[in-house]
């Protein structure tokens, strides 16, 4: 895998920079524009004494010349990006470049402003000009460089960005996929367990309990893999999971909603949250028919709260609290927020923030 990582790496170093970057209508402008500035302000062609054409043609050269020298520099800096980086060998790259391009611009630039003067001058060289005009391009090369260079760091900036956002996503949906497929065997095993109980002690609605797990299943499968539910569709698979708990327990257990129906439709709620919470109460606390667990949900400034009395049960194996851990982590990474659990010697609160619509 690793060798294949390598590989795949040597092989995107080696696609040349210069099809990344759309830079012609930049080097359009900019190469006619330095091979008739510089000429015009280092005097190298002389107006009074060249006719129209030899103006035209001598324009037309110093063209040729910005061209010669803007291409090979960009060849230059494209070639020594595959072997050095910025973030890497800061000090290693900066000197390179600046040997690179001094080493090429400099000889180029006085060789071809010879052949100008043998064309247009008959041999005759000013040196001043020449070394005024190669002083001129150099500083140009310079200045076109950082640009080059300062768009290169701020895309490299940018697809980092991207890339590690990209991983952060990935992570999360992992992590995310994780949480949900805890609930399956989770919920199974306590099903099942109920299940169990319910042949021994109440065959007679053993296959009652079936059927309508059956249907309280078919939601989580349906379900599981979504982020967000409307808060109606998850008030009714609570009424429906809390059918199969009034058969087993009957009137020992209840269950009292004060939402209005108007809000049903106007909140999301990560799927298969209150179930939890309810199996949590039935897990953890002791009731019957003479004195039943009630399990009450508000719905208030956007906070649902989930509240029944503590009557502690002794339990054989102390909690795994899968599930309260399992909620909270499935809602930091579905809405960025957490529950809140209030506890005392006699009540046991949940707040679960849910999103309005719109």
């Amino acid at each position: 895998m690793e060798k294949e990582l390598t590989k795949s790496n040597s092989t995107a170093t080696k696609v040349p920079v210069a099809s990344q970057v759309n830079d012609i209508g930049f080097r359009l402008i900019l190469i006619p524009f330095f091979g008739i500035a510089i000429p015009l302000i280092t005097r190298l062609v002389d107006h009074n004494s060249f006719s129209n054409w030899e103006i035209k043609l001598s324009y037309a050269y110093t063209i040729g010349l910005s061209f010669l020298i803007w291409e090979g520099n960009r060849y230059l800096l494209f070639t020594l990006r595959t072997y050095f980086n910025w973030f890497n060998q800061p000090i290693r790259k900066l000197v390179v470049l600046i040997f690179s391009v001094s080493f090429y611009t400099i000889p180029v630039s006085i060789l071809l402003l010879m052949g100008w003067y043998h064309i247009f001058k008959a041999g005759l060289v000013n040196w001043n000009t020449v070394t005024e005009a190669t002083l001129i391009i150099m500083v140009c090369v310079v200045f076109i460089v950082h640009v080059y260079e300062t768009f290169f760091l701020v895309k490299e900036s940018e697809n980092e960005m991207l890339k590690n956002a990209q991983l952060g996503r990935a992570k999360v949906e992992a992590e995310l996929e994780a949480l949900k497929n805890q609930i399956d065997p989770h919920f199974i095993f306590n099903s099942l367990n109920t299940l169990s109980h319910l042949i021994e002690e109440k065959p007679q609605r053993a296959r009652q309990f079936n059927d309508n797990l059956a249907d309280v299943y078919r939601y989580i499968l349906q379900n599981k893999r979504r982020e967000l539910v409307l808060l109606r569709e998850e008030m009714q698979f609570l009424n429906d999971y809390f059918s199969l708990l009034v058969i087993r327990f009957e009137n020992a257990v209840r269950l009292n909603m004060n939402i209005p129906d108007s809000l049903m439709d106007q909140f999301l709620i990560p799927p298969i949250s209150l179930q939890v919470l309810v199996e949590n109460a039935i897990k953890h606390n002791e009731f019957s028919e003479a004195s039943p667990l009630v399990v009450n949900i508000d719905l208030q400034e956007e906070v649902l709260t989930i509240h029944n009395q503590v009557r502690k049960k002794i339990l054989r194996k102390p909690s795994s609290r899968i599930g309260l851990n399992n909620l909270d982590e499935r809602y930091k990474l579905t809405t960025g927020k957490e529950i809140a659990v209030t506890v005392t010697d006699h009540d046991f609160t949940v707040s679960l923030p849910v999103l309005k619509i719109g």
